[in-house]
């Protein structure tokens, strides 16, 4: 039997141009008895705080006197853009690599996002499972994405308890997008490449905490712990709807206001050819774009901000499927 303890470590990440040192905190709770090692961090992207709120209040309710193995948790895993409240780096920082969540497993001689992601990844690889704390949009029913086909994934996203989990492919079988959009060096996909269970909870809402949704995140990662046995007790049974893909998105052809379709919400299920809304010229009055689904489903995410330009996020739909 081992001692049990915290500790918060001050991790230096990368160097500024000026020499500052770029730093965040890596904290690790240690049980008393042996068990596996769970890595998690939020604020990846810096807009995205209510993973970090879960975090601190994770750390408050996490019984240590219980827990067997050792948790790793990194609250801000990308200072620059937590500062910046943005969801990527400024370009004279690195215009090469702005989303740190694209260049997993990093790089230790390469840019800086990826000098920040080689860091984070030696923290990564001693763990059994991962799991890495994102929000998206207010209007979006919270959800766990895990990689196509891999239960022990697939295990630790049940655990964590959304009423909705995604399962997303990889490798070759996905489409074009998935690869223009360098979905490969996300952190969840690097991880599961190394056979690491890994997991992203889309927590909804960003730049607020919101209540209800650090408590499903608080609730969601004992869940895990648990569902690990890194923490007694049983992950209770829940009621969870099951989908694939979340790369069934409606975008805006064209910049103007947009007016989603009166009555339609998040949750919905729509047919192929549905209509999502209206994007019209402000100053002429003219519709220019009829935004419909391009496929039927469920749909998840739905934009409530009226100013969109081309190539916004209208809306996006998943595939749902027995579970």
């Amino acid at each position: 039997m081992t001692e049990r303890t915290h500790t918060a470590e001050r991790l230096t990440l990368a160097r500024l141009p000026s020499g500052v040192d770029l730093t965040t905190t890596v904290h690790t709770y240690r049980g008393a008895e042996s068990g596996p090692t769970l890595y998690v961090q939020a604020a990846q992207h810096g807009r995205e705080i209510n993973g970090t709120e879960v975090l601190r209040r994770f750390h408050e309710r996490l019984p240590l006197e219980s827990l067997s193995g050792t948790v790793i948790a990194v609250p801000v895993a990308n200072p620059l853009t937590f500062d910046r409240v943005s969801y990527t780096t400024p370009e004279p920082l690195d215009g090469v690599h702005p989303n740190m969540n694209r260049i997993w497993p990093g790089d230790a001689d390469g840019t800086l996002h990826q000098r920040m992601a080689a860091r984070l990844w030696e923290y990564v690889t001693a763990a059994d499972a991962v799991v890495d704390l994102h929000t998206g949009s207010p209007d979006m029913l919270p959800h766990v994405v895990y990689r196509e086909g891999d239960e022990y994934s697939r295990g630790l996203a049940t655990a964590f308890g959304t009423d909705l989990l995604l399962a997303e492919g990889a490798g070759e079988d996905v489409p074009d997008e998935w690869h223009r959009r360098g979905f490969a060096g996300k952190l969840r996909v690097a991880a599961a490449d190394e056979g690491i269970p890994a997991i992203t909870p889309e927590l909804a809402h960003n730049k607020r905490i919101i209540e209800d949704v650090v408590e499903t995140g608080v609730t969601g990662l004992v869940d895990v712990c648990r569902h690990l046995d890194a923490l007694p007790g049983a992950v209770p049974e829940r009621d969870q709807r099951s989908a694939r893909n979340h790369l069934g998105q409606v975008s805006a052809a064209d910049a103007g206001l947009f007016r989603p379709t009166p009555g339609l919400a998040v949750g919905d299920e729509v047919a192929e050819g549905a209509p999502i809304g209206t994007v019209y010229d402000p100053t002429t009055y003219d519709a220019l774009q009829e935004a419909r689904t391009k496929r039927g489903g469920l749909l998840y995410a739905l934009t409530r901000e009226a100013t969109v330009t081309a190539g916004d996020q209208l809306a996006s739909v998943a595939l749902t499927r027995e579970a």
